[in-house]
């Protein structure tokens, strides 16, 4: 972990990343209730894998956040951090919140029991990437140098 005075933020595009996976989840959701069901098949498995993915999620998800929050940075990706987070869940993914994001929206379609969301998985994680972690690994590569170029080598984007 490195300690560095922190200047300005990323120029992320998006200030408020999990919308780019609720939002489409809500509309997603919408449209099967109300438009166009497209169920998947019933199954108590489906069910049980949803809740489990669910919850994995959003424990992943907030673990990156109590990470951030540990070593006194902010989880705001439009403004500046104050140290480059390695440790606890960031060992596994260089974005343990957004892979949370993704994991929950696989689960609530699954718990729900519709492909809608499925569908619309990929642009959510398009956006992410375009509007959200682009930036943020330019911030950090400018802000932490070698230390972040070393740990991107060791530690993949999403997991």
């Amino acid at each position: 972990m490195t300690t560095s005075t922190p200047t300005r933020g990323a120029a992320v595009r998006f200030p408020f990343p999990p919308l780019l996976f609720i939002g489409p989840l809500a509309a997603t959701l919408a449209l099967h209730h109300w438009l166009v069901p497209l169920n998947m098949p019933e199954q108590p498995v489906t069910t049980t894998a949803g809740v489990v993915l669910t919850v994995a999620g959003v424990a992943f998800s907030l673990s990156g956040v109590g990470a951030m929050i540990g070593h006194h940075t902010t989880v705001v990706p439009h403004h500046p951090v104050a140290r480059l987070v390695t440790t606890g869940p960031y060992r596994i993914s260089r974005n343990p919140m957004y892979a949370g994001h993704v994991v929950a929206y696989l689960g609530v379609a699954l718990w729900v029991g519709t492909w809608w969301p499925l569908i619309a998985l990929p642009i959510c994680i398009l956006a992410t990437n375009r509007l959200v972690i682009t930036a943020e690994e330019n911030y950090l590569s400018h802000k932490f140098g070698a230390d972040y170029q070393r740990y991107r080598t060791r530690v993949r984007r999403w997991i």
